[in-house]
């Protein structure tokens, strides 16, 4: 007889092998680790108490519900933010503390209470994202606004898991209960899953190939602009950071001694780039000269900072105007072009 698992039972497997992997070796925030975990506990619960009736279990599940979007705003604050603070961050866990409070002395809340801390961390996530750019710290420079996507598709998961529970209670107020698996299974666990398959994603959680948003103009730029630009570029040239595919703004603001905003609007304004664009530059010019030395394409990429494919061809392109195929094409057939003879008359 085979051995059938419900859905939730193997979202949470799925999850809580890869979170085994993880701390096994991967390199991952804490955050992110406690997130993937979170969402592989609720899977479980939920499996157990749908499906396998461990109605003990009942009470617990609202409540490791909550720590889920808790958890990954979390993760997602301390990829991107800045490091967490005991005092100002875990402040959120009042929101599993309130829910515990609430199935203990206000049960009839707790139907309301889960779906509306799903979709409050889930727009608060997408509010944060829509400044996007450099006002992102600590995401990597290289992925450009990879991370954002990642994290936007995180957010639209908890928000559909709070349709799910919207629907589990329509449909039990509607006397259709025999829906409540179904619906359990579609939505809580395709979202719990997308939510931790994208932050495996190593550029999920900072040090992160998509469209630039447009930006408000910027003013005029100043002396102090440029000479914030220059330290920079001295910085970059003689240590060359911009080979280091994790290189971060906050980390050049470290070195540089500067706010991570004054960076980015300095740059901003001199440039008329963000800091990842600016440092890719660097970067192309790098690979272009690795290219001249006979690299092939995929080592220059990856000896010039680059980890993915599609960015650094788009970055390329950007730069140099052609395709890296297109730009050694190009050069090889200038270096084996003759000479011009100059017309002399005898």
């Amino acid at each position: 007889m085979m051995l059938v698992l419900p859905v939730p039972m193997v979202t949470a497997l799925v999850l809580g092998f890869m979170v085994l992997r993880m701390l096994a070796g991967d390199r991952r925030p804490f955050a992110i680790a406690v997130f993937l975990s979170a969402c592989a506990l609720q899977g479980l619960i939920v499996a157990l108490v749908q499906y396998y009736s461990v109605t003990s279990l009942q009470p617990v599940q609202p409540v490791t519900a909550s720590t889920v979007p808790v958890c990954a705003w979390l993760a997602f604050r301390s990829s991107f933010i800045e490091p967490l603070r005991p005092g100002r961050d875990f402040i959120h866990l009042a929101a599993p503390a309130f829910t515990l409070f609430c199935v203990l002395f206000a049960p009839i809340t707790v139907d309301a209470i889960i779906p509306l801390l799903f979709l409050a961390y889930g727009v608060r996530i997408l509010m944060a994202l829509k400044t996007g750019g450099d006002t992102l710290p600590l995401a990597r420079l290289e992925a450009g606004r990879q991370p954002q996507w990642l994290w936007a598709g995180i957010a639209t998961s908890l928000i559909l898991s709070a349709l799910s529970d919207s629907l589990i209670a329509y449909v039990i107020f509607a006397g259709a209960p025999s829906l409540k698996p179904l619906i359990v299974s579609i939505f809580t666990s395709a979202a719990l899953l997308a939510a931790g398959l994208l932050g495996l994603s190593p550029n999920a959680f900072g040090e992160g190939d998509v469209k630039e948003f447009p930006r408000p103009e910027q003013p005029e730029a100043t002396e102090a602009d440029a000479e914030i630009v220059a330290r920079l570029d001295a910085l970059l040239a003689a240590e060359t950071l911009y080979l280091d595919p994790a290189l971060t703004l906050a980390r050049l603001a470290r070195r540089l001694k500067l706010p991570a905003k004054t960076l980015s609007t300095a740059v901003n304004r001199v440039t008329g780039d963000n800091v990842s664009r600016h440092i890719n530059r660097f970067r192309i010019n790098h690979a272009c000269d690795r290219l001249k030395l006979g690299d092939n394409i995929t080592t220059a990429m990856l000896s010039s900072g680059f980890n993915t494919k599609s960015n650094f061809n788009r970055e390329f392109a950007r730069v140099t105007g052609k395709s890296p195929t297109l730009w050694l094409k190009t050069e090889a057939e200038e270096n084996v072009r003759p000479p011009q003879m100059s017309n002399r008359s005898n």
